[in-house]
C-alpha cells in the first residue's frame, strides 16, 4: 500500500490545478512529482515558469519545492510525464489549491489516528476515507461537519461506535475555517459634516456584511484620521470580494461630503 491513501495510479485532468513538489531543475524546465498521482511527474518549460523573460529558473524554483501548477496537457512522447503550467495559477488560486491540500493531508492522519485507536486495518481505513470523501466532497470537509454538527455522519447515512472517536477528534482538532483581512483607513473630510460624514462612510463599509456568507465587516477607531477595517469570511474569494465592495463604498461616501481616504492594507 502506498503511503498515502490517497494516490491513485490515474493521471490528472487538463485544466486541474496540482500541488507538486520540484523534483529537478533544468536549464529549459523543471521536473516536478504530482502529489496524489504514484508514478506520474510533470514537466514545467522553462516558458510557464513565470510571465516575461527567465534569466535565471532557479531564481523562480529550486529542488524540493512546493509548488501549485496548472495542468496542461499529457505528454506525447512520455504518457507518465504531463506538461504543466506555473505561470497560469494566481497566488489567490495557489493559495486556495495549497491549503486545500494541506487540509486533506491532515485529515488523512486523522483519520489514520482514529483507526489505530479502534484496531481498524489499512483497508478499513481506506475504505472509510473514501466513503467520507464521496459523501462529504473531501475527508477534510467531513471532519469539519462533524465538528460543526455531531449528528453530521448519522444524517449522511453513516452508522456505528467509530462515529463517537471521529466527533471528538474532529471537535478537538478541527476549527472551521475563516479568512481575516486588516486595513487602515485614513480618513479627512473637508466638507461641513465632519465627524458625522465619517460616521456614514464606516457604516456604508459595514454594509457589505452579509451574516449568510459568513461574511463579517467592522470598522473601529484607531486614533484621528485612522480607522480600522477588519473582514472575515470563510476563503479568500469571498474575503477579498467584501475588501473590495466596502473600501470601495467607504472611499465613495468620504468623497461625496468632500474629503478623502487612503486605504493601507496590512
Amino acid at each position: 500500500m502506498s503511503d498515502d491513501p490517497n494516490k491513485t495510479t490515474m493521471g490528472p485532468e487538463e485544466g486541474e490545478l496540482v500541488v507538486c513538489t520540484v523534483t529537478e531543475v533544468k536549464q529549459n524546465g523543471a521536473y516536478v512529482s504530482i502529489n496524489g498521482y504514484e508514478g506520474i511527474q510533470g514537466f514545467i518549460f522553462i516558458g510557464e515558469i513565470a510571465s516575461g523573460w527567465v534569466k535565471n529558473i532557479r531564481a523562480f524554483v529550486r529542488d524540493g519545492q512546493r509548488v501549485v501548477c496548472k495542468v496542461l496537457r499529457k505528454g506525447k512522447k512520455d504518457q507518465d510525464t504531463y506538461e504543466l503550467s506555473l505561470k497560469s495559477v494566481s497566488e489567490e488560486r495557489r493559495r486556495d489549491t495549497l491549503q486545500s491540500w494541506k487540509n486533506e493531508q491532515r485529515a488523512t492522519q486523522l483519520l489514520k489516528v482514529i483507526g489505530d485507536k479502534l484496531g481498524w486495518s489499512d483497508d478499513e481505513v481506506k475504505e472509510t476515507d473514501l466513503e467520507l470523501s464521496s459523501a462529504f466532497g473531501t475527508l477534510y470537509t467531513s471532519f469539519e461537519k462533524a465538528a460543526l454538527d455531531h449528528e453530521a455522519l448519522h444524517e449522511e447515512g453513516f452508522t456505528g461506535d467509530w462515529i463517537l472517536e471521529f466527533v471528538e477528534t474532529a471537535v478537538a482538532n478541527i476549527i472551521p475555517p475563516f479568512v481575516e483581512i486588516r486595513g487602515i483607513c485614513s480618513i479627512e473630510i473637508g466638507g461641513p459634516m465632519g465627524v458625522e460624514a465619517i460616521k456614514e462612510a464606516l457604516i456604508e463599509a459595514e454594509k457589505h456584511a452579509n451574516l449568510e456568507n459568513e461574511i463579517s465587516v467592522s470598522c473601529f477607531y484607531d486614533g484621528a484620521p485612522k480607522y480600522r477595517l477588519e473582514i472575515k469570511a470563510p476563503d479568500y474569494k469571498l474575503a477579498e470580494s467584501a475588501w473590495k465592495n466596502a473600501t470601495q463604498s467607504l472611499v465613495s461616501s468620504v468623497e461625496s461630503n468632500q474629503g478623502s481616504a487612503i486605504i493601507e492594507r496590512q
